[in-house]
């Protein structure tokens, strides 16, 4: 089962600040973060990546941004 970020509303560094204190928390996993902007998606991505995490997978919807994540 995976977290789930919802930082959708909210500007950088928020969505940031959040998907780093929930990979804190949970060390390894998977985890859905949800952002609404291109720059949020992007510095979401480049944090979790920089932390030992994977970005599996980005979906774009309407735009908004679900980044499945991942570590082992």
């Amino acid at each position: 089962m995976s977290e789930t970020v919802d930082a959708r509303g909210l500007s950088c560094p928020q969505p940031v600040l959040m998907a780093m204190e929930k990979m804190k928390e949970m060390h390894k996993g998977e985890m859905v973060v949800l952002v609404d902007t291109q720059a949020s998606k992007e510095n979401v991505s480049r944090a979790v990546q920089s932390q030992g995490w994977e970005v599996k997978d980005i979906r774009e919807d309407g735009g908004e941004f679900e980044l499945s994540v991942f570590r082992e």
